[in-house]
């Protein structure tokens, strides 16, 4: 187990309406300490977004969704919360929160690749 490490992920959730707790995954976030990795994978499916609500604003969630990885990544243009320490950005990332993008709880393992976990995982939960 020299190899592996301990990881953290969390599935992106889009909640068009929170009072109905309906929701549809649309992306990833992966964390390893240790390799200081945080990574958010999402894609948007606008159709399926909309059957739960046709007044959805896309747009809004497509700019959240775009923060969501500007911090994970720590670009400059994420703001002071992307220029966080990668453990510190995840937890920000993985909050709980009642807004239209929310997170599951984060679920623990090890794994040696992060990239290839990262899109394993995005596949599997998301596609």
């Amino acid at each position: 187990m020299q190899d592996k490490h301990l990881y953290e992920y969390a599935v992106i959730r889009v909640v068009p309406r929170v009072e109905r707790e309906e929701f549809l995954n649309v992306g990833v976030i992966v964390f390893c300490k240790r390799q200081k990795f945080v990574k958010a994978l999402y894609t948007i499916n606008e159709p399926k977004i909309l059957l739960f609500s046709p007044e959805t604003d896309i747009d809004q969630i497509k700019q959240n969704l775009e923060s969501f990885e500007k911090i994970a990544r720590g670009a400059k243009e994420g703001g002071p919360i992307a220029q966080m320490e990668a453990p510190e950005r995840f937890r920000w990332l993985t909050a709980v929160r009642s807004s239209v993008i929310q997170t599951s709880r984060p679920h623990p393992g090890f794994c040696g690749d992060m990239e290839k976990l990262t899109q394993r995982l995005f596949e599997d939960l998301v596609l």
